[in-house]
């Protein structure tokens, strides 16, 4: 990817580029998830944390977080340019140029693993190195572009921040800490592959071979109920261990219902349907994949937050 080639793709700069521009590079609403899981981690681990260091750990998770958005944003610049989704992304849109783009990710991504090494641990920084490096090496750079399983393995990636966030309180490892990365792997393809139906002609134009565009979209239907029936297991399942409580079981049946049927509407559909409403139930189901991790992690947050008053968990 050279900058010759990204600013080929741009009709000319639009204006000249601004903070804004600069922090959209970040992906600030992919941001806010890494953000969120990984403070739910932190503060669901079985030990006390100052809160200095508590909000540098965030902070720098956040800033990894941002740094491989930068960088996927400087790699993917030319489909970018060719979604309608993403095309107003600051490189494609011409703001910001190429080599811009590649110097905050690299930066920000050594800042941040440095940084959060020294505020915390040195696993925590490998695993946040880890993290950046799967998102933009295996995911972006080679599995985007070369199979359909792209959002199932790539999706881990999105999955660690809860992990990293329990690491930089603790030092070490459990069982915990996974089962949130696993609930959020989980629930990735479905996330996606929902989006994926309803705005498939921007991944055909963009050559990305999403699952709607090599297997077809009755395909995609199917791995949609077979992922969210699975989910389902492992979310409700999670209920019983110790990041779980009365209040986690309650909030993960009712939303898992919820998506259950959901899954189970996509899947009953033909492509009449989807052209009668415009997607609408696609559509639908994506928003509810939003509020269902969200809430999910806000459940397993406040069983912790509860504990210390005897009333979160099981005990």
């Amino acid at each position: 990817m050279t900058d010759a080639s990204i600013n080929t793709q741009a009709k000319g700069f639009e204006r000249e580029a601004g903070f804004g521009d600069y922090f959209a590079l970040l992906k600030p609403r992919v941001m806010s998830l890494v953000v969120f899981t990984a403070l739910v981690g932190l503060l669901a681990a079985p030990a006390p944390v100052h809160p200095m260091i508590g909000f540098c750990a965030i902070l720098f998770i956040a800033v990894g977080g941002g740094a491989s958005g930068a960088l996927n944003m400087w790699w993917d610049a030319d489909i970018d340019a060719r979604m309608r989704r993403t095309k107003k992304r600051p490189i494609p849109a011409g703001r910001v140029t190429g080599g811009e783009a590649l110097a905050i990710g690299l930066t920000l991504s050594g800042f941040s693993v440095v940084m959060l090494a020294l505020a915390t641990n040195i696993l925590a920084g490998f695993l946040l190195a880890f993290t950046i490096f799967f998102y933009v090496v295996i995911y972006t750079i080679w599995l985007k572009r070369s199979t359909p399983q792209n959002i199932v393995i790539g999706g881990l990636a999105g999955a660690l921040p809860p992990l990293i966030g329990w690491v930089a309180v603790t030092g070490e490892m459990a069982v915990e800490p996974w089962l949130m990365v696993a609930l959020i792997f989980m629930w990735t393809p479905p996330h996606f592959w929902a989006l994926a139906l309803f705005m498939n002609s921007d991944y055909e134009d963009a050559g990305v071979p999403m699952l709607t565009v090599t297997h077809g979209r009755r395909t995609t239907r199917t791995h949609i109920l077979v992922y969210t029936i699975l989910l389902a297991v492992l979310a409700v399942g999670a209920g019983f261990t110790a990041i779980g409580g009365p209040l986690y079981l309650v909030v993960s049946v009712a939303l898992n219902a919820l998506f259950l049927v959901g899954a189970l509407r996509i899947w009953r559909r033909d492509e009449r349907d989807s052209l009668a409403d415009g997607c609408a139930v696609e559509k639908r189901f994506f928003r509810l994949s939003l509020a269902y991790l969200f809430l999910h992690f806000g459940a397993i947050l406040a069983e912790a937050l509860l504990k210390p008053f005897g009333l979160g968990g099981w005990a």
